[in-house]
């Protein structure tokens, strides 16, 4: 339906205007009945819908209408599988069509900057690039169905620990690099009708009244076309917020900000254009909803619950497989232990936390799928509420674990551990639950650890176990997704989008998480997840990347298309994969590419591509990568863009971050000349490295040649440190130390040449 919108804002009244830039209450924008402008209902994600029953508390906090609970972020990213996430994202704007849901408030893609982070669950990866893709699909895929999504939180936002204070201190390049690359391609790809401004401080200002990363960025740079609206009770001052390109600011604020809104377009501290083009913003997404709307809408709760299942399933990561343990046989007398196993933690804790339609409970599960030849058994282990051992409880689960074939052992992270909040303090599962797996292992040789956790756990039991099955939060569904899992009706395809450190003190942020009073500076930098642990050579329990299957691939015949190109191209590389073993299978086939030599600190190697691909024992396909600028290039802050340096670039072809199997280089020339300004102060080293000035530089170092004290033909050890003395010297050195063979004049000749354009 075609609109006027200028006509409609020159009809509103400047209270009108005003009252359009908060909620109506919690969860409802506010309308103009007069001018047919509507109430819409925005409400929780990203994991499901979290609708206020009519009947819950006025805060929104507590009951809500059942809805599909699919696994959170976390195990979702680590499915790897951008089609996956369509079908999800697809199923979550059907629900909010059929609940008369507007705009659902997710995806989370903060990254991963720290284990600790008790939202973790919520959010996708450490890594920017995997986050992207992850995103662009779940908001493709709800708004296809006309339904708005609200990607969160913008930004830097990385920790629970004082997040409506804090001040987040970080540099640009690691801003750009990390922290907003996450959005940038969600962004441009994907257009998220709303984008939800963080609590934090951003380098001194809050986000949610942050003109540079609001406006200057998300709007100007990146082309959002949409609106941003607060976290809930984000907004410091209002006015400012407005000014800087925040929209919407929920909840209601009973009319407050409403009349600080009026009266700074009064007298004159706001522009009457800039409050108008806010309206335009908000009336523009209001009434694509309306126009997308379905009547009459419905869902399927079966069908749903069966892509719980799925997702489930092919989110979760087989970590450890010794002497092939996993999959059970239906024949085999298995002992199911740990209080998980009938109370699954299935979601994360805070705003996500939804009501679902019903929960599958593993031992349930496990059960039917034993019953023809099998026999399970059950024992409790521990109980969840406690981290002190029950002795009583642990030596039942001794007894039972001793006289089964195989013992299951359910263990995680309670509630209490992690939630939306606060912020996890240690990595280490609960004494009651490591105190179980150690005696459960001194009986019985075959043991499987399925852990049930929203980020990385340290595991000091990793050499006690066969197995480990990294089931994450995985949804309502998940304990028939762990079924099919552990029985091999599903092959196990999940690679981890986190690191799992060994200890804590090994992360990156260790030394500066999560800072100190309201301020916390993230001098790591770029330096996050495996670009940290793969740069450092430090090797961590599990890499990023990584992940089992129950048959196996081999890689073959890496080909690039061409050896050299401009960064204004893209290169297409091939790889062939091949099911080498006897059941089929889904495997991540990941790019990495790396820097050969730079004169800014990068990563050993970071993530540009990927793809999945599902086949059958024996069989092969070729897969086609396309790598553009952005493939090979890093932000630098001097030409505010992204940069391509000239040079050799190896393209590296792996299962993990850690496991590289095939890998070939590639050239690529920069089209953008860095300008340099030569001082006085400029080192000897910055002129040697200067390409574009070799005609000049050359003559220059056969006359500094001339001048060494100790000559170039001179061996020994005075040579050599002559030569690195000369490497790191001030070019205005060279006038005292050439005993005038070399003059100030002739100095300021060579700076003349060198600063022409």
């Amino acid at each position: 339906m075609t609109r006027n919108i200028q006509a409609l804002i020159e009809q509103m009244t400047l209270e009108e205007k005003a009252s359009l830039c908060s909620g109506l209450d919690f969860w409802h924008m506010k309308g103009v009945e007069r001018l047919g402008i509507p109430s819409l209902m925005v409400t929780d994600g990203p994991h499901g819908l979290r609708k206020q029953d009519q009947s819950g508390d006025h805060l929104g906090l507590l009951d809500s209408v059942p809805a599909t609970c699919f696994p959170s972020a976390a195990g979702l990213a680590s499915s790897w599988d951008r089609e996956l996430v369509t079908k999800l994202g697809v199923a979550l704007g059907e629900t909010c069509q059929a609940e008369d849901v507007s705009i659902l408030l997710g995806p989370g893609v903060n990254i991963k900057r720290s284990p600790l982070n008790g939202r973790n669950f919520e959010y996708f990866s450490e890594d920017p690039y995997l986050s992207t893709e992850m995103a662009t699909s779940y908001i493709q895929a709800v708004q296809s169905q006309g339904v708005g999504t609200s990607m969160k939180h913008y930004a830097v936002n990385n920790q629970e620990h004082r997040r409506m204070s804090v001040d987040a201190i970080v540099d640009e390049r690691t801003l750009r690099e990390i922290y907003l690359a996450s959005f940038e391609g969600a962004v441009k790809n994907g257009q998220p009708w709303t984008v939800m401004s963080s609590y934090n401080r951003v380098n001194g200002t809050y986000a949610s009244e942050n003109e540079y990363l609001l406006t200057g960025i998300l709007q100007k740079e990146w082309g959002h076309e949409g609106f941003v609206v607060s976290d809930w009770g984000a907004v410091d001052e209002r006015v400012p917020a407005l000014d800087a390109g925040l929209a919407l600011e929920m909840p209601a604020n009973n009319g407050l900000s409403d009349k600080k809104i009026v009266d700074a377009v009064n007298n004159g501290k706001l522009s009457l254009e800039k409050l108008n083009q806010t309206v335009e913003q908000l009336l523009t997404i209001i009434f694509k909803c309306v126009d997308n709307k379905k009547e009459n809408a419905t869902y399927d709760r079966a069908a749903q619950h069966q892509l719980a299942r799925q997702v489930a399933s092919e989110s979760m990561v087989l970590l450890k497989n010794e002497a092939s343990l996993l999959p059970l046989q239906k024949n085999q007398k298995v002992a199911l232990i740990g209080s998980f196993a009938i109370q699954p933690r299935y979601q994360g804790g805070g705003s996500s936390h939804i009501k679902p339609t019903q929960v599958d409970i593993p031992l349930d599960e496990i059960t039917k799928l034993s019953r023809d030849n099998g026999q399970v058994s059950y024992a409790q282990g521990y109980e969840i509420n406690a981290d002190q051992g029950d002795q009583e409880l642990i030596g039942e689960a001794k007894n039972v674990a001793y006289d089964a074939d195989v013992a299951v052992v359910f263990v995680g992270l309670p509630d209490r551990y992690e939630s939306e909040g606060y912020d996890r303090t240690h990595l280490q599962l609960p004494a009651n639950q490591t105190e179980l797996i150690h005696t459960i292992a001194a009986v019985q040789r075959n043991v499987v650890i399925v852990l049930m956790n929203g980020s990385a756990v340290e595991m000091p039991w990793i050499h006690e176990v066969g197995a480990v099955v990294e089931a994450y939060l995985g949804g309502q569904a998940v304990g028939g997704a762990i079924a099919d899992v552990l029985y091999g009706i599903v092959n196990p395809s999940g690679k981890l989008a986190e690191t799992f450190p060994l200890q804590l003190s090994d992360t990156p942020a260790y030394m500066f998480f999560p800072g100190e009073s309201d301020r916390v500076e993230y001098r790591e930098g770029i330096f996050v997840g495996y670009r940290y642990y793969d740069t450092k050579n430090m090797k961590p329990l599990f890499p990023f990347g990584h992940g089992l299957s129950y048959t196996t691939f081999s890689y073959s015949d890496l080909k690039i298309d061409r050896t050299h190109i401009h960064d204004t191209e893209t290169v297409d590389v091939h790889v062939t994969v091949e099911n080498t073993g006897n059941r089929a299978g889904k495997e991540v086939i990941q790019l990495y590419v790396k820097d050969n030599e730079s004169l800014v600190a990068r990563p050993n190697k970071e993530l540009k591509s990927f793809a999945k691909l599902e086949l059958q024992p024996g069989e092969k396909k070729t897969v086609t990568f396309t790598l553009d600028k952005h493939s090979f290039a890093y932000y630098n802050v001097e030409l505010k863009d992204w940069h391509v340096e000239t040079g050799d670039f190896s393209i590296l072809i792996g299962r993990s971050s850690a496991d590289i199997v095939l890998q070939d280089t590639l050239h690529v020339t920069s089209t953008v000349a860095i300008k340099k300004t030569y001082t006085r102060n400029t080192p000897m080293v910055d002129l040697m490295q200067d390409t574009s000035k070799a005609h000049i530089v050359q003559g220059f170092m056969e006359q500094v040649k001339s001048m060494m004290p100790v000559s170039s033909e001179e061996a020994g050890e005075a040579s050599d440190m002559m030569a690195a003395v000369m490497k790191f010297m001030p070019l205005r050195a060279l006038v005292s130390f050439s005993s005038g063979a070399f003059t100030d004049q002739m100095l300021e000749g060579l700076l003349a040449q060198l600063n022409q354009d």
